[in-house]
């Protein structure tokens, strides 16, 4: 006679509290996310006297509706800005981000430790806000341009070691073969590297894309046409005008005696914003994913 198998043996126990362990952590994440979407879809009334609940409380849309009545063609005009600077951004610092990294992974290349020194000097020291400003302004006059919405954030030092280390793992023999057949330097960049480092550019692509679609920081610093918004900072304004006129921090008059969902319009800006990264973000988690393990793990 055979073994008899063990249906419930050691690995089976360990397994289900993992999965159990690993399940109750994910609902620990995503019930924040569902109050924000049951609060949003709530009475702004009734969450003022119950308090926020996973489930919505006496199912309304009329916060919607007072976002996008009130600036509905405001606010798609701040998505096509948003979603033109983050593909433009991304792909600006994409190019600059991965042709610095692999520069600096050349080990033949000169005062290749002095460029990787002055550029993580920028990371522990920095001019402040006012000089930075200042440059920015009367230097390259990024004042209600779309270049103060992309230049600011197109260069990230840490993305830039982060890739470098994805560079220096493709094996030199590579690079020195096609130097031997006539490739150039950037022919080897673009045709070797790059392919070889698709996760890597994958997963700091991300990063860059989350950074400027979230980015409403430069937009305050730079942006007065109303017309050049992004979504995050039009948001923002909206936010900041409810909760205005909520604290009675409006002069009396029409506005004075506006009721207007001060509760659930933070949360509705919060689904209204979040929404396309959480529709998106389900295809490229394996190449995120991909991206943080390689990483990591050195053989």
């Amino acid at each position: 006679m055979g073994k008899r198998v063990r249906l419930f043996s050691a690995d089976f126990w360990v397994k289900a509290v993992a999965y159990f362990i690993i399940a109750f952590f994910a609902l620990c994440c995503l019930y924040p996310l569902i109050m924000v979407l049951s609060v949003s879809f709530s009475d702004n009334t009734e969450v003022m006297k119950y308090g926020y609940s996973a489930i919505p409380q006496n199912f309304s849309t009329e916060t919607y509706l007072y976002l996008f009545a009130h600036s509905g063609t405001r606010i798609l005009r701040s998505y096509g800005v948003t979603i033109g600077i983050t593909i433009v951004g991304t792909a600006a610092s994409m190019l600059i981000t991965s042709m610095i990294a692999f520069a600096i992974s050349i080990r033949d290349l000169k005062y290749r430790n002095v460029i990787a020194y002055i550029c993580n000097f920028t990371i522990i020291f920095s001019a402040g806000l006012i000089p930075w400003y200042y440059v920015c302004v009367n230097w390259y006059h990024m004042t209600d341009t779309y270049a103060g919405l992309i230049l600011p954030s197109v260069f990230s030092v840490w993305n830039m070691f982060l890739m470098r280390t994805y560079f220096e793992a493709v094996p030199a023999s590579l690079y020195e073969s096609a130097k031997i057949d006539g490739a150039s330097y950037f022919q080897i960049y673009w045709k070797i590297a790059l392919p070889l480092c698709k996760t890597a550019m994958l997963t700091v692509g991300l990063m860059y894309a989350l950074c400027y679609w979230n980015d409403w920081w430069n937009a305050l610093m730079f942006i007065n046409d109303r017309d050049k918004f992004p979504l995050q900072y039009f948001l923002y304004n909206i936010l900041s005008n409810v909760n205005a006129i909520s604290s009675g921090r409006i002069p009396s008059g029409a506005a004075a005696n506006l009721k207007l969902p001060a509760e659930t319009v933070k949360m509705a800006v919060t689904v209204i914003t979040i929404g396309p990264v959480i529709f998106l973000y389900p295809f490229i988690q394996k190449y995120f994913v991909d991206g943080i393990m390689t990483g990591a793990v050195k053989e």
